[in-house]
């Protein structure tokens, strides 16, 4: 597990960093906040995005534990929705991403290398968050017309960026090496971005110190960290997969909340306090659930 616990170390760290720039005034106003937000969601994201997609194995794209997630997000998204359908299309999209839409890349990884012990489930499923989810939740948050929302989830970086690292792994192209480090290293200054503008984010204001969006973030955490995993196990079990299979299954499925909705939220600035705290709450309460899924399952 020590893996898992310095996956959640980096991300806190990060995140305490955001926070006290904020409170020592480096990070003085939301606008100078949102915009490494802006910056990630436009060119860090979508280089880490195609430098990971497009050197991944195809042959593990299609997996019955991709399947399975599919599922399991249709199912909590659908059941976030049917609570909290006045919210609107934005606030609908963003509360459904929060409840179902994990982090699959920061923790995801060391999930799977050191409790599930294979690494080929988390990039499948990071394409599958990025090419079929994102488009969605994008379209849902950029609101107008229906051609509007479509062009919004579809003609984004992000999603463009995911597409044409697909189309270069399918393809078996190499990316040559002047190419490939600089989208290497500009991909790498994504998440910390992120994570700074959260930490920052919260200097502002408390977890759950807005009343009205609190039944919203509590709903979201508890489908995460229990509909989730639940749906996921139940579903896996269903389809009569092997146990190592329904375990992974089990086990990603409670995987915090994606720092992603936050960007996500926080570039259309829509829902930003909904992902905020559902993405904190989760980033700490999901390592005893994992623990406790693990001792379910006897690992």
């Amino acid at each position: 597990m020590l893996g898992v616990i310095t996956g959640f170390t980096i991300i806190l760290a990060v995140i305490f960093t955001g926070w006290m720039l904020a409170r020592t005034k480096v990070i003085r106003s939301n606008s100078e906040r949102l915009m490494f937000n802006r910056v990630a969601f436009y060119a860090a994201t979508p280089a880490l995005l195609f430098d990971a997609v497009s050197t991944s194995d195809p042959e593990n794209f299609l997996t019955p534990v991709t399947l399975v997630i599919s599922l399991a997000t249709i199912l909590v998204s659908v059941v976030y929705a049917i609570f909290f359908f006045r919210q609107g299309a934005a606030g609908v999209g963003i509360g459904a991403a929060s409840a179902s839409y994990f982090n699959s890349v920061n923790i995801g990884l060391p999930v799977s290398i050191y409790v599930i012990g294979d690494a080929t489930h988390v990039v499948p499923i990071m394409l599958l968050q990025m090419m079929v989810f994102t488009p969605v939740i994008l379209g849902m948050l950029g609101g107008g017309s229906f051609w509007g929302a479509v062009k919004t989830g579809l003609l984004n970086p992000v999603v463009l960026a995911s597409i044409a690292g697909f189309i270069v792994a399918v393809m078996g192209w190499e990316v040559p090496a002047p190419v490939a480090e600089p989208i290497a290293l500009l991909g790498g200054a994504s998440i910390p971005m992120v994570l700074m503008s959260f930490g920052a984010s919260i200097s502002g204001s408390g977890v759950l110190s807005d009343a009205k969006s609190r039944p919203a973030v509590l709903t979201a955490t508890a489908l995460k960290l229990v509909g989730m995993p639940l749906a996921g196990f139940a579903m896996a079990t269903l389809l009569g997969l092997e146990a190592d299979l329904v375990y992974a299954c089990t086990i990603l499925c409670a995987l915090p909340t994606a720092q992603n909705v936050y960007n996500f939220a926080a570039t259309f600035e829509r829902g930003q306090t909904i992902a905020r705290d559902t993405v904190f709450i989760t980033t700490f309460a999901s390592l005893p659930v994992m623990l406790l899924i693990a001792l379910l399952f006897g690992r």
